[in-house]
């Protein structure tokens, strides 16, 4: 019965529409497809508004979780230096952790992370440097995968060593390993300064002044230049175009010391990372370039633009000036400490370095002894 009503209102529609004039018939015809259009222009934009309400609430609570040391799964006990874990997995947390340090009945840290091929010949010295401070500083240790020789249980080092990977000299590989110590240290929420060295790194100052000098800090430690020689903007490859310009292009010393959030930036980072792996390979150094470009485009305002590690470059070559035992002197290291003048936090100093390489392990007798004199003991 109803659909017989249909049939009939149909055809009367249709046959007053045939008596209506031409133009007015268009102009039903219009009308209509104007009203359907404006109905579905409407429900596109209800549904694009509601979606986007829902993606802010979700963006939002994560932004809460990762934030609140209530709630954040980052905050959960970090694993242990010896636990087996994927380096996606150890990165995804370590880019969930808190962008500031988060104190718990503890002193902000600072994360000594070494990255050596074996052990630590120069420990010794370091052993002075730590000692009495053990609750303001984390270590870890990053060495060839072949290396397992542990120091004895007295040392600080004990126990230090992360899960590590073959790294080759000027490949990603070495930048994976600067990652991965990171991420690892990212992990402890308590770690607040985040300072990279090598085997043949040294102290300059004793614990407190270093860790002073760093905790008074506003901003990283990380050289980051227009180097306009070959092998500066000469290792500039036109391939990473769009993502990175010769105009974004730095150069840096491999030797960092970073702030907290700038670490979780470097962590977070994927897309750039990924350009430099694909096109920064030899003669472009990827730890020469990437974090002092990327640091450059993403936060350049949390930068001091120096490196608190000294190194001489003066004999030239690929690799920077090794020392020797006859070079120990404690004029020779004087002149480090405080023969040059850089800005710390708006002021002029003459302490622009904490630390210095390239010590050969025949140096270790001399600067055992004069120690007393360095970190005033």
């Amino acid at each position: 019965m109803k659909k017989q009503k249909f049939t009939a209102f149909v055809k009367e529609l249709n046959v007053r529409m045939k008596k209506e004039p031409i133009t007015l018939r268009y102009i039903h015809i219009l009308g209509t497809v104007v009203f359907f259009t404006s109905i579905s222009s409407l429900v596109i934009l209800l549904a694009l508004y509601l979606n986007q309400r829902l993606q802010t609430s979700l963006f939002l609570q994560n932004d809460h979780l990762s934030s609140n040391p209530l709630t954040s799964p980052s905050l959960s006990p970090p694993p242990p230096h010896g636990s087996d874990m994927s380096d996606e997995e150890l990165m995804r947390r370590a880019a969930m952790a808190p962008r500031e340090a988060v104190i718990n009945e503890t002193h902000p840290k600072v994360a000594f992370m070494f990255l050596t091929r074996w052990n630590l010949p120069l420990s010794p010295l370091w052993e002075i440097f730590f000692k009495g401070h053990e609750d303001f500083y984390s270590i870890y240790v990053h060495t060839s995968p072949e290396f397992t020789e542990e120091p004895p249980e007295s040392s600080v080092f004990y126990k230090k060593r992360i899960p590590s990977k073959t790294v080759e000299w000027g490949r990603s590989s070495m930048m994976d390993a600067e990652r991965r110590l990171l991420s690892h240290a990212l992990l402890k929420p308590s770690n607040a300064r985040f300072v990279l060295l090598s085997e043949t790194c040294i102290p300059l100052f004793n614990f407190t002044t270093v860790y002073t000098y760093l905790m008074g800090s506003t901003r990283s430690f990380l050289g980051s230049f227009d180097d306009p020689r070959p092998m500066g903007r000469g290792r500039y490859n036109p391939k990473m175009l769009p993502h990175v310009s010769l105009s974004d292009w730095r150069k840096g010393n491999q030797w960092f010391e970073l702030s907290r959030r700038v670490a979780a930036e470097i962590i977070s980072d994927h897309r750039y990372y990924n350009v430099f792996k694909d096109h920064c390979r030899p003669p472009c150094y990827i730890d020469e370039h990437y974090i002092p470009t990327l640091v450059n485009k993403i936060c350049p305002e949390m930068n001091s633009n120096r490196t608190v590690t000294w190194v001489d470059w003066s004999r030239g070559g690929s690799h920077p000036a090794r020392f020797v035992r006859k070079d120990i002197r404690v004029g020779f290291l004087d002149r480090i400490r405080f023969g040059s003048n850089c800005s710390y936090e708006g002021e002029v100093t003459n302490v622009c370095f904490l630390f210095a390489r390239k010590f050969h392990v025949s140096t270790l007798e001399p600067l055992v002894k004069i120690a007393p004199y360095l970190y005033g003991i």
